[in-house]
Order: C-alpha cells, then sequence, then structure tokens
C-alpha cells in the first residue's frame, strides 16, 4: 500500500473514531454514500438537500498540474422516484510546464448544471436497484486547459445496486457515457469527444453512519461524440469512505489514483494526456 493510501486509511479511521455514532434504521441509503459514482437511491418524496461538491485533479505528462472545482448544488424531489438537482461550479487552475497545455493561473466561474434521476427498481422490492441519470452542464472554461471555451456536455449513467449483505455490504455498478461538444474561443475551432467506462464499488458499513470501502473506474476517451477514434484510456482506484455526521448533515471522502493507462498509438503504461494521476473528491450536504 502506498504512503497516500495509508494516509487516507489513516485519517479515516482517526475521524470515524471522534464521530458520534448515529443510528440510520432504515438500512443503507446509496443516494450519497459514493464518490465518483452514483447509487439507485434518489430520497423520500420533499427531501431538499444542499450539496457542496469539491473535486481536485492532480498530475499529467510533465510539469505542474492542478485544477480544482467546486460546486454548489440544490437537490429536490418533487415526486417519488425522480430527483432533481441545479448546480453552480467555480474552477481554479495551476498548470506550469505541463506538455501540450499552455500556462495558467486561474480562478473563474465555470458554468451550470442541471441533473435528473429516475429510479426504476427499487431494491427493496426487485432482486437489485436500477436508475438512470442524465447530467447536462454549460461550460466557459474547460475543466482540463482552463481554456475560454463554449461548451455543453452530457452525462448519461445506467446505476445498478444491491445489498451483498444486508445493512452491512452494499456493492454498486454504473454504466457510464459522456458526449461533449466544445468551442474555443480564443481559436473559434469545435471540438467533439466523448468518454464510455464502467465503475464498480464496494462498501461495507463499519459501524452505524460510517460505511468504508472502495471504487474501481475504467474509462475509454474517444474523439467524436460517438466513440469514433479510441483516444486513450485508463483505469482507476482508490478508497471511498462516508459519515454521517448527523440526522441532517453527511460527508464522503473518495481519493482515486490512476493504476494502469494508455494513450492510443504509445506502449505507455499510463495515459496522462486523456487523464489525471490523481483525483480526489470531498461531498458535504445537508438537509433542510
Amino acid at each position: 500500500m502506498s504512503m497516500r493510501a495509508k494516509t487516507f486509511q489513516a485519517a479515516v479511521v482517526s475521524l470515524a473514531a471522534l464521530l458520534p455514532a448515529y443510528t440510520h434504521a432504515e438500512g443503507i441509503d446509496t443516494e450519497h454514500i459514493f464518490g465518483f459514482m452514483i447509487g439507485t437511491d434518489v430520497g423520500s418524496v420533499g427531501e431538499r438537500e444542499f450539496q457542496t461538491e469539491t473535486t481536485g485533479r492532480f498530475g499529467r505528462s510533465g510539469g505542474i498540474y492542478r485544477a480544482l472545482s467546486q460546486e454548489f448544488e440544490l437537490e429536490f424531489v418533487p415526486v417519488r422516484n425522480f430527483r432533481v438537482e441545479v448546480g453552480s461550479t467555480f474552477a481554479s487552475h495551476l498548470i506550469s510546464g505541463a506538455p501540450g497545455l499552455d500556462d495558467q493561473r486561474r480562478l473563474s466561474w465555470q458554468g451550470a448544471s442541471v441533473d435528473f434521476r429516475y429510479r426504476f427498481l427499487d431494491r427493496e422490492t426487485a432482486p437489485f436497484g436500477l436508475t438512470f441519470a442524465t447530467e447536462m452542464h454549460a461550460h466557459r472554461v474547460d475543466e482540463t486547459t482552463a481554456e475560454s471555451v463554449r461548451s455543453f456536455g452530457t452525462e448519461f449513467r445506467l446505476a445498478f445496486d444491491r445489498e451483498l449483505v444486508p445493512d452491512r455490504v452494499i456493492a454498486a455498478f454504473n454504466l457510464i457515457y459522456e458526449p461533449e461538444w466544445t468551442r474555443v474561443v480564443a481559436g473559434r475551432t469545435m471540438e467533439h469527444d466523448s468518454t464510455a467506462g464502467a465503475a464498480l464499488g464496494v462498501l461495507a458499513q463499519v459501524r452505524p453512519g460510517f460505511l468504508l470501502g472502495g471504487e474501481a473506474r475504467y474509462l475509454r476517451k474517444y474523439e467524436g461524440i460517438g466513440l469514433e477514434e479510441l483516444a486513450g484510456q485508463a483505469l482507476f482506484i482508490g478508497p471511498t469512505a462516508y459519515f454521517q455526521l448527523s440526522k441532517r448533515s453527511r460527508l464522503t471522502a473518495s481519493w482515486s489514483v490512476q493504476a494502469w493507462g494508455r494513450p492510443a498509438g504509445s506502449a505507455a503504461s499510463l495515459d496522462l494526456v486523456n487523464f489525471d494521476r490523481h483525483q480526489a473528491r470531498l461531498v458535504f450536504g445537508v438537509n433542510f
């Protein structure tokens, strides 16, 4: 185990020991327990939440690369099995000497998004849970290069989950497809790309209100929105921890490292052209 992973694990265990025990009598709710994935639960009718999602991405093929996004979200459940989320994101970039990227030191408002989720199957009454999610976003700053753009993207996810051990161990699986249309303001060029992949996550409830486990994601980057030409692929793995801080508040912490990757036409063991070396996410939410 790497030093980073040991540090993350030690921090999680220490925080869990300091948190008061909180009993969740209704079993495991998968709506917010994963970091880079989603579960099939969507909340109860009339439920409203405010959430902040901080995502850090670090390391490219050379030089200094640090990108941080801060999203503020409002979620509500107007009818049974259907959830709506609207969000606004700010982005910070520090890029210096990274091959293929211009040096940047920038903090700006990145854009807005809307997310819809509908649960088709409830695992309480079906063999597994099944939810379809689509998120649409419009960005004025490219999340990788920090260039000024006019970008529109859509993320489609099909999520499955099932309790392997009732009220103790939960597993989730996601199928992902993300087409993106981007026009670079400076060069007035239009780019089309897409990402497809699958993700698997398993979490165990160590104590009431505290879940610990991990997530693995395999992603493929393509040129063109129709998955025409493969640009690169990567496998991310890392730990995830979920804390129920109180009856109304929660915290999720997740970290992923690129364990394997390969740009198209290369024999490299990592793809640091199309993907980051490290990714981290911290999500805090509160019901109101």
